[in-house]
């Protein structure tokens, strides 16, 4: 029969070994679960923003739209992070019906503990077609 107290001690040793791969794996998932839940809400905001812009065909408004349709997102949402374009292919402040409209929501995202980085730019893109 073996001496088990010759065994004395070894779990400990063996989960301070494991201890820290276990908290990079904690925290990985957190980091991802969090910047994911961020990115659909650029996608999200973008959506919205190309479905005011295709019904209401203005962009001080489009701007709003796209910025209360993510409010979780903390800086909140630029002016300058939102492009707004039309099939025509330039920036227009108006959405002819029949063109299609195309919103880019561009974020600098900073991570929670900055052990995968510290930022990261995502980005979320909606067309619609104008006009209904």
């Amino acid at each position: 029969m073996p001496d088990l107290r010759a065994e004395r001690g070894a779990v400990a040793v063996e989960f301070a070994l494991l201890l820290p791969v276990l908290v990079v794996l904690l925290v990985g998932i957190l980091e991802f679960g969090v910047a994911y839940g961020a990115q659909i809400s650029i996608t999200g905001a973008a959506r919205d923003g190309a479905r005011t812009m295709a019904i209401e065909s203005d962009p001080a408004r489009t701007r709003n739209a796209v910025r209360a349709a993510a409010p979780a997102l903390d800086p909140t949402i630029t002016d300058s992070q939102i492009s707004i374009t039309t099939s025509a292919g330039a920036l227009m402040n108006v959405c002819k019906p029949g063109e299609t409209t195309t919103i880019t929501v561009t974020y600098p995202y900073t991570f929670l503990t900055g052990m995968f980085g510290a930022t990261v730019t995502m980005s979320g893109k909606a067309a619609m077609r104008c006009g209904g």
